[in-house]
């Protein structure tokens, strides 16, 4: 008896079979189909929650918990505290602000072992957007709360206040990294010159953090231009850069497993200095 694939038809029936299988997937459509649960080329890991850790939290600046207070050290202003993290902030103290590379990473806390927790110990995610600077005229156990190696939040007053009553002052806290939940893609504002590019990278969603930056026009194929971190989210292109094209921006996380994405969109053509750009895509 022949083969059945030897019968034109059948073959043909077989092909549509698959290339409409390929379809559906691509449509986004559940299928049992093993290649359905491949991971996309360039897709991103989703970032894992951590184990929870011992550390501690009071509050400080403005009560309303806006304003350029709440994000000097890592170069948020105060209308990025508004429009991207409102209240939900803390100063980090040095061993997780990490010399500036804990800016944008985000924690769940919640108080724990005090008469001045919130009845059922409610949790408050945070985004890192300051630091905490160490007092050294007083000891870490009395009022040298960011002290290293302390593991301390000093917090915008509204979630402070999620978590305990403002007469505690200081609570102890459990906190553990969380995924950045952001929406839209990656925000990029501009300060410089076409010579001297400064890159404030803001919005970033998964791991929260950066650890290098690289850009490229977007109208060619010119080489990847390596950027030096400066301070905090920012980011230095010493380049002369043509402001017709747009940029393309190539993004590495900080945080272990490192990962990158590139925002092809990130800046239009004939972008100007001292205003903000979004791109379309993020860690997500």
């Amino acid at each position: 008896m022949a083969s059945s694939w030897n019968n034109p038809a059948i073959f043909l029936a077989a092909a549509l079979a698959v290339a409409t299988a390929a379809q559906v997937v691509t449509a986004g459509f559940t299928t049992d189909l093993y290649w359905q649960q491949q991971p996309a080329p360039g897709a991103v890991t989703p970032y894992k929650t951590s184990d929870w850790h011992d550390g501690s939290a009071t509050f400080y600046g403005d009560p309303s918990g806006m304003g350029d207070d709440f994000g000097g050290a890592c170069g948020y202003v105060s209308n990025d505290i508004v429009s991207l993290y409102s209240t939900k902030t803390a100063a980090l103290s040095t061993p997780l602000f990490a010399d500036g590379n804990g800016c944008g990473q985000c924690y769940e806390l919640r108080c724990v072992k005090s008469p001045w927790c919130n009845p059922g110990s409610p949790s408050v995610v945070i985004t890192g957007t300051n630091l905490c600077p160490p007092n050294w005229y007083l000891p870490n156990d009395d009022g040298g709360w960011c002290n290293p190696p302390r593991h301390h939040f000093d917090m915008a007053p509204p979630s402070f206040l999620k978590l305990a009553q403002r007469v505690a002052g200081i609570v102890p806290v459990q906190y553990r990294r969380v995924p950045c939940q952001r929406t839209g893609g990656v925000r990029f504002c501009l300060q410089g010159n076409h010579y001297w590019l400064l890159l404030y990278v803001m919005n970033v969603g998964g791991a929260g953090d950066v650890s290098s930056l690289s850009v490229k026009t977007s109208g060619g194929d010119g080489a990847w231009i390596q950027a030096a971190h400066n301070w905090g989210i920012t980011y230095q292109v010493f380049a002369a850069l043509d402001n017709s094209d747009g940029l393309t921006v190539k993004l590495t996380t900080y945080s272990t497993p490192q990962q990158t994405i590139i925002v092809s969109d990130a800046i239009s053509p004939w972008w100007i200095t001292g205003l903000c750009y979004q791109g379309s895509n993020n860690f997500y």
